[in-house]
């Protein structure tokens, strides 16, 4: 098994493992998941003033190149769902965040929400991380993390903003 930080540097030479690895955030030694939630916050910052449709329309693509992204790093590392695959981060976090309320106070509530159900995996999260395999099932578990942070962070929004 290839350690966090002991990737091979040839993965990160083709496009779907530059993007699994979340373009090196995955790679850092210690929580590597973490670090590819923040590598989201710029993305985030990009797509933020998208209209909606836009917004969920870049992150339905994203979701959908994730997985073979996904999935190619995940095969060359041998490891199903290894830590310093990331890109799943990336596109949890975006889903988090869609809607939120401007500000560097929702961003870092949505980033809490999203690390906080990444981690904990309540059902039925870690009912899919444990029994959906390949790219779609690394992508599946943090989509899933996503959408729990996105409710809680608007149900926080009606009552704080």
């Amino acid at each position: 098994m290839t350690l966090p930080g002991k990737v091979p540097p040839r993965l990160l030479r083709h496009p779907l493992g530059l993007m699994g690895f979340g373009f090196g955030s995955g790679l850092v030694p210690v929580a590597p998941g973490t670090a590819g939630t923040l590598a989201a916050v710029p993305l985030y910052l990009l797509l933020q003033d998208l209209p909606l449709g836009g917004y969920l329309a870049v992150v339905a693509l994203l979701f959908l190149v994730g997985v073979p992204a996904c999935s190619h790093a995940a095969r060359r590392l041998g490891v199903h769902d290894h830590p310093a695959i990331v890109w799943d981060e990336i596109v949890g976090y975006l889903v988090t965040m869609i809607s939120a309320p401007p500000g560097v106070v929702w961003m870092v509530a949505g980033f809490m929400l999203f690390r906080f159900f990444d981690i904990l995996k309540p059902w039925p999260i870690r009912w899919c991380d444990r029994r959906v395999q390949g790219g779609f099932g690394i992508m599946l578990d943090d989509l899933l993390a996503g959408v729990f942070s996105a409710g809680l962070l608007q149900i926080s929004s009606r009552w704080f903003a």
